[in-house]
């Protein structure tokens, strides 16, 4: 296992932290909108309507499930850079029409366009490309930091931009970030797959049915489509339970959330790195999910016995082993992917990868807010421990193992 230790090219550092960074500024775009978008669209024409709101809060992310196999397989026959300025461009165009927009229906059209710039996949896959295999558990960490670290950044900073600049100014500094990663995926070199695609990538058709068909492939796309959900569904609930019972005002959850995703960080990382030397990353992942089921008990037993003045400390402790198991996981299910994807097949494999993520963050939105609102908060964490241990019992003890898929048998 001694190429398992062998550090990264210069090459391979410098295009893992530019398309980091390019997720980074994808994300932070993405998630800037959430935390004041529902109130502002509430305020337009037609704002009136719940329904509304709620798409112009999931259209984006349903045009992102819908989008991202067929971006995935453009980025495979076309190249990859060629998509995702593309890609980006229709995401600065959608922000200029929200930026704009006087009533709801234009801000729903806006949303929409935004989330056909659906280049999740085809950013996963040019990181590939330029990545050896053993360095890719290096690789992709730093995309699922990017994504943590926009996160956090966006809960700080959404308010704040809101009370100065408005929701108009919100979505041009959206198409601003947008036009700066097309900027630096632009510096990226090509790979020498992006160099002659046509020729190499299959049809969508037979691409996606050697894909779905791949019983570990699937795995993977049902274990980053149950993370998600679980997710949502989870923070669909835990901001009111922060401000009723641990008395943490909505504007100052930020400060809560940004140490203990830190930390995890910090945590997850190193375990990571052991994991892979030690080639025991399935071992890893399998405790992982089991960190997340613990989870589920800890808020249940958080919510209903927790005195008051330890419910903060409480909540800080779940939060930090939730996100050491979710940062491990989104770590290292696409290097997974990667890994079983020939290289013809990667974007689509991908592809199908971020639509069940795209599916599963509006699947845990749209039930945790209906058991939330129809039975009880605890009903979430019940929900998503189910989900959790379905996974687990199908991961199976060989379940996330990578037995490679080529394009001919």
């Amino acid at each position: 296992m001694d190429h398992l230790k062998e550090p990264m090219t210069p090459l391979e550092r410098r295009v893992s932290f530019t398309l980091a960074n390019v997720f980074a500024l994808r994300m932070l775009g993405f998630f800037i909108v959430l935390p004041v978008l529902a109130e502002f669209a509430r305020t337009l024409p037609g704002g009136e309507q719940g329904l509304l709101v709620g798409l112009v809060m999931g259209s984006a992310g349903l045009a992102q499930a819908c989008l991202q196999i067929p971006m995935g397989w453009a980025s495979d026959r076309f190249g990859r850079k060629l998509i995702i300025v593309l890609g980006f461009g229709c995401v600065i165009v959608g922000a200029l029409i929200c930026a704009q927009a006087q009533d709801i229906y234009t801000m729903i059209a806006g949303r929409l366009l935004q989330g056909c710039g659906a280049v999740s996949a085809a950013i996963s896959a040019l990181v590939s490309d330029h990545t050896r295999e053993s360095q890719r558990t290096k690789a992709m960490p730093m995309i699922g930091i990017s994504i943590g670290m926009s996160f956090m950044v966006s809960l700080g900073l959404a308010p704040w931009l809101y009370a100065h600049q408005g929701m108009a100014g919100i979505f041009w500094l959206t198409a601003f970030l947008a036009a700066l990663a097309i900027a630096m995926v632009l510096s990226v070199p090509a790979a020498a797959k992006d160099r002659k695609p046509a020729r190499e990538a299959m049809a969508l058709g037979p691409a996606l049915i050697l894909v779905l068909s791949h019983p570990k492939l699937w795995r993977l796309d049902l274990g980053i489509f149950v993370l998600n959900a679980v997710q949502m569904a989870m923070f669909v609930v835990v901001p009111g339970f922060l401000v009723r019972s641990a008395d943490l005002a909505l504007a100052e959850h930020w400060r809560l959330y940004l140490p203990v995703v830190f930390a995890s960080f910090l945590i997850a990382m190193p375990m990571l790195r052991r994991s892979e030397q030690k080639a025991a990353l399935h071992q890893l992942m399998r405790h992982a999910l089991g960190m997340l089921l613990l989870v589920q008990a800890c808020w249940l037993v958080l919510w209903m016995w927790m005195p008051a003045p330890y419910a903060l400390a409480g909540a800080a402790a779940v939060l930090l082993l939730f996100f050491v198991g979710f940062n491990i996981l989104e770590a290292s299910l696409p290097s997974q992917v990667s890994k079983l994807a020939d290289p013809a097949l990667r974007g689509t494999a991908l592809g199908a990868f971020n639509t069940a993520q795209s599916l599963g963050l509006f699947a845990g939105g749209a039930v945790g807010g209906w058991l939330a609102g129809m039975a009880s908060p605890q009903t979430v964490f019940v929900f998503c421990a189910i989900l959790l241990l379905v996974l687990l019992v199908l991961a199976g003890r060989q379940g996330f193992s990578s037995t490679p898929l080529h394009t001919s048998p």
